[in-house]
């Protein structure tokens, strides 16, 4: 299992083996990422190849916007524009509830 989760890329410190008969020693550090991606894995029931695909998505920008183009065409990911236009109406709205809260009486 190790191995294999080596050869994703979902160890760190992956080094290139010098051949066939190269052996990697697995650390603590190795079995802490194991151990959290096994558990990523089962909570978003999804497999180590998703897990690291999901990884180079997130590590790659020519991948990652190829993936949200997907994601906006799919309607699963709004286009730029209308997530600034969100942003800007929500920070209208925090304002506004702000300015009708009631003040403070002025001290005598």
């Amino acid at each position: 299992m190790l191995r294999y989760r080596d050869t994703l890329g979902l160890l760190p410190g992956l080094r290139p083996h010098a051949g066939p008969a190269a052996h990697r020693q697995f650390g603590e550090e190795d079995l802490h990422a194991a151990a959290l991606a096994l558990a990523i894995e089962q909570r978003y029931d999804i497999t180590p190849a998703a897990l690291a695909f999901g990884l180079r998505v997130l590590a790659e920008p020519a991948v990652r916007a190829e993936v949200a183009e997907l994601g906006r065409r799919a309607g699963r990911i709004q286009p730029p524009a209308a997530r600034a236009l969100d942003f800007e109406q929500e920070r209208a709205l925090r304002l506004l509830s702000i300015s009708r809260r009631p003040r403070p009486a002025p001290r005598r």
